[in-house]
């Protein structure tokens, strides 16, 4: 008996294209509909959802970066094969996924890892199978010719599933295996024909709030303001593009990376090098997201946010050990001094937690080797007020010049002409912390100090 031919995943990109309009998209233009849509099924669709448990399968690259759902989903990934022997020579699977520690920062997450062949081509493909929803997301075309395809019809993701079932029995039939009982657990699905009415829409207002525009006209006298307006949103428009297009590859990145750094007979040198990587990606995602954050709030400006109860001193305490090696590595030395037994206060301690990493980052850059940062958490009346001091070393204290003043470029960032900076500016700094729950006062010299008002606080206006 012959055997049967190899599925390649381009033959399933070509079954989801079945009955989908022929397009005109550059590549260009599609890549950007690819992220934006993994974004969109992700953070708007997957995530509210509380999902408990699922699978996903993608191609060349993990597409699912979301921790949460890494976290909850079984997965395979198609990798080209040099990418697979760089990690395991023996090209196996991933080891189950260690448990999740304190360290807000390393998300641990496994997935199945499997040969990517020529044949396969090199356009993305995602598939999330879940008892809630099934769908599926893939690039398709040639040149000139490029679309975005969604399937979440039951008759696609039917074939598509036994397509994977006949590649995987193909090519490893322990996985095949696997993939079945991954399936039988998911018990009875969920059809789910309307997700396209609600995938479409949601995808098509990321595009609109991310994209820059490129049609700003010129203006009558007397609709400059207008126009200002306009090119204050134009600015706004950009930056989040770009934060957006600097975040996701360093997610990836990261994903790899700690794939490679899950194999046992690394060298230290290699492994030494991969875990510095890991380092410079995180605090780069993290520095991206804040200044993503407030550029968010600044299109949005909400009237109030959605406080809760948080242990401001316990999240230090948690936090500290990460802040203490990424100060240690620049020679610098973190205090920590909290007074024991402190109330809660009102905040979100997520969007705290992003901020407050990125002041401990924004106020050490102009320390020198052998410098002091300390966090300093007292009462203050019916507040807590954090303080994020600074402490110049004894031999570079009377060498320090006076330092050059930032320039604002934009309503959101700030940059130092003499050191090349890029920050938060203080009044997006100021408007972030207010929604947060802070009160950001900034003395000269004397580092920065936060007011946060205490749970039993009900009637405290956070708009004041």
């Amino acid at each position: 008996m012959s055997t049967p031919p190899l599925v390649t995943i381009q033959a399933l990109q070509k079954r989801m294209a079945q009955g989908v309009p022929h397009a005109t998209c550059s590549e260009s233009a599609v890549r950007r509909m690819w992220w934006a849509a993994l974004d969109t099924l992700q953070s708007d669709i997957l995530l509210p959802m509380n999902l408990t448990r699922g699978l996903w399968l993608s191609s060349p690259l993990p597409a699912l970066y979301e921790p949460k759902l890494l976290k909850k989903f079984q997965g395979w990934v198609w990798a080209p094969k040099d990418l697979l022997n760089l990690a395991n020579p023996s090209i196996g699977m991933l080891p189950p996924s260690q448990s999740v520690s304190m360290d807000f920062h390393n998300n641990s997450s496994g997935y199945e890892r499997l040969t990517l062949l020529e044949e396969d081509g090199n356009d993305p493909l995602l598939i999330v199978i879940t008892p809630e929803i099934q769908i599926a997301l893939a690039l398709e075309g040639q040149c000139q010719e490029r679309k975005l395809l969604m399937r979440s019809d039951p008759e696609t993701l039917s074939d598509l599933l036994t397509l994977l079932d006949n590649r995987l029995h193909t090519e490893n039939i322990e996985q095949a295996n696997n993939l079945r009982n991954a399936l039988g657990e998911m018990g009875q699905l969920k059809t789910n024909d309307d997700l396209s009415q609600v995938f479409w829409p949601l995808l098509s207002q990321r595009l609109a709030d991310t994209a820059p525009s490129l049609n700003i006209q010129p203006l009558p006298d007397n609709l400059i303001n207008d126009h200002k307006s306009s090119s204050k949103n134009s600015e706004i428009s950009l930056l989040e593009a770009l934060t957006h297009e600097i975040r996701t590859p360093l997610a990836t990145i990261r994903t790899l990376i700690r794939s490679l750094l899950r194999k046992q007979d690394l060298s230290k040198v290699v492994e030494t090098r991969l875990k510095q990587i890991d380092i410079e990606c995180t605090e780069q995602i993290d520095r991206f997201g804040l200044i993503f954050n407030a550029v968010e709030l600044e299109r949005r400006k909400p009237e109030h946010t959605n406080l809760a109860l948080t242990d401001l001193g316990k999240m230090l305490t948690i936090l500290s050990p990460v802040w203490r090696n990424q100060l240690e590595r620049k020679g610098l030395k973190l205090v920590l001094d909290i007074t024991p037994d402190l109330p809660k206060v009102l905040s979100d301690s997520e969007g705290l937690e992003l901020m407050l990493t990125g002041l401990i980052d924004r106020n050490s850059r102009g320390l020198q080797e052998g410098g002091e940062l300390t966090l300093k958490l007292r009462p203050a009346g019916q507040r807590l007020k954090l303080q994020i001091l600074t402490k110049l070393s004894e031999t570079t204290h009377s060498c320090v010049s006076e330092s050059v003043s930032n320039e604002e470029i934009g309503p959101v960032l700030s940059w130092n002409p003499a050191t090349g900076n890029l920050q938060l500016s203080q009044a997006a700094t100021q408007r972030l912390l207010k929604s947060l729950g802070g009160r950001l006062t900034n003395r000269r010299d004397s580092g920065i100090t936060i007011f946060f008002p205490i749970s039993e606080l009900k009637e405290f206006d956070l708009r004041d």
